[in-house]
């Protein structure tokens, strides 16, 4: 390991890029604390003071996410969110509608197409988002129990929200641009990476609420206790993102005048964890909207008070139990919209390959889909209990709301796969010294 950082800092290009995105870091954690103008600062840290972990109730995946920004109502607020929802509704989309599915297809022109659509619809979702945010917030909603919330925007004309509205989303667009910087010109990617930062910027204030809780004793009981579930979840994290089952691909030798071409074995990557985070994040969306709907709509009816009832708390049952079945159920259909085994099984057919003891053209095809199908079981029930045991073994520590799978799950994935890419660029700049 120390090895390796010394050759990241002697290699020019690396220091380079590795400087680039420490700075771009910065950026991005300066702006998170920013806030809008018309925004009360001090009625927004006594309410964020006395809101219980800071968790903010349905908004605080959103909070964690922005790294504490949503509730302090700081210019980045939103985050990086606008900008993972567009992108995921464009992929969903690029399966439904023929000409994104052609734009995909024609390589670097077409996929520059379908980032500019992603950037308009993330500037429609900010406007959207943050106008919801702005509302919340004249209304006390935002800190529900909180004396001052409803003197967190004093001003209430319309002026003073349209300019906190366009704040929020040129702050939204200002993090877009930090992240594509920092996917050109840094290292790993920028969307993953601040969303890494954001996360773990809430970890130490999370731990040390644990610590708080309740007598000195049984708060570092409470502390330990949650060190250990915590670096358990990471262990196994590892074990599996890191497994994958390789299919094998023999190439048939071809001659091409006197020259023999191919003749050569390769394999077919299929991970256990093929679609990711993104069933939880999918999964967590489906849960938050109904729940939204019956705390703002201030209905009365029974449905409303048996949603608020069964689908606001974490740990309840209804909760658990919805949760873990739309995580099963998205990491089926992510994996079926990004992973075509048909596709696959064409390419491999017109590049003279084979899988051994299987026929080429649709038998691979379905050996294909039968291998990724058998993979996705254990990946989906791995996904619903990383991102459930944590919440609910943490149920009875207010400061560990933050520390939830979702927060673990993204923290190691996005740090192996940035640890790679460093690995990798190394290890190209020492084949480029050993040629030249």
């Amino acid at each position: 390991m120390l090895s390796a950082l010394t050759q990241v800092i002697r290699t020019r290009d690396l220091r380079r890029k590795l400087l680039f995105t420490l700075g771009v870091i910065v950026l991005y954690r300066i702006g998170a604390h920013v806030p809008i103008p018309g925004v009360s600062y001090a009625n927004v840290q006594r309410c964020v003071d006395a809101a219980a972990s800071g968790s903010g109730g349905l908004l605080g995946l959103v909070n964690v996410f922005s790294g504490g920004a949503l509730l302090q109502i700081t210019v980045f607020a939103l985050g990086i969110l606008p900008y993972i929802t567009a992108s995921i509704i464009l992929q969903l989309l690029t399966v439904v509608i023929p000409r994104l599915e052609t734009l995909k297809k024609e390589g670097p022109a077409g996929q520059g197409k379908i980032t500019q659509y992603t950037r308009y619809l993330t500037v429609a979702l900010a406007v959207l988002q943050g106008t919801g945010l702005v509302a919340t917030a004249r209304s006390g909603a935002l800190f529900p129990g909180c004396p001052s919330a409803g003197a967190i925007v004093p001003d209430t004309s319309l002026l003073t929200t349209v300019v906190m509205v366009v704040t929020i989303t040129a702050g939204t667009a200002c993090v877009m641009w930090l992240a594509e910087l920092i996917t050109e010109r840094g290292i790993g990617n920028g969307m993953s990476l601040l969303i890494f930062i954001s996360i773990a910027s809430t970890l130490p204030g999370a731990l040390w609420a644990v610590k708080q809780q309740g007598e000195i004793a049984d708060g570092w009981v409470a502390f330990g206790s949650v060190v250990l579930v915590g670096l358990a979840m990471v262990g196994l994290v590892v074990f599996v993102e890191q497994g994958q089952r390789r299919v094998p691909v023999q190439y048939a030798k071809r001659m091409v005048g006197r020259k023999a071409y191919g003749g050569t074995a390769t394999y077919i990557p299929l991970k256990v964890n093929q679609a990711g985070v993104v069933p939880v994040i999918f999964a967590s969306s489906i849960l938050y909207v109904p729940a939204l709907i019956a705390q703002f709509s201030h209905a009365e009816a029974g449905w409303a008070a048996w949603i608020t009832r069964n689908f606001v708390r974490g740990d309840h049952p209804f909760y658990v139990a919805a949760y873990f079945l739309l995580i099963v159920f998205f990491a089926f259909f992510y994996v079926s919209i990004t992973f075509n085994p048909d596709e696959v099984a064409g390419n491999v057919r017109r590049a003279g390959g084979f899988i051994p003891g299987i026929r080429a053209g649709r038998p691979t095809a379905e050996y294909l889909r039968y291998v990724l199908n058998r993979l996705t079981w254990p990946g989906s029930l791995y996904l619903g209990l990383i991102a459930l045991v944590p919440t609910v073994a943490f149920a009875s520590f207010g400061g560990a709301n933050q520390l939830t799978g979702t927060s673990i799950l993204i923290i190691v994935s996005v740090g192996l796969e940035t640890v790679k890419q460093i690995n990798s660029q190394v290890e190209q700049h020492r084949y480029e010294g050993f040629l030249r």
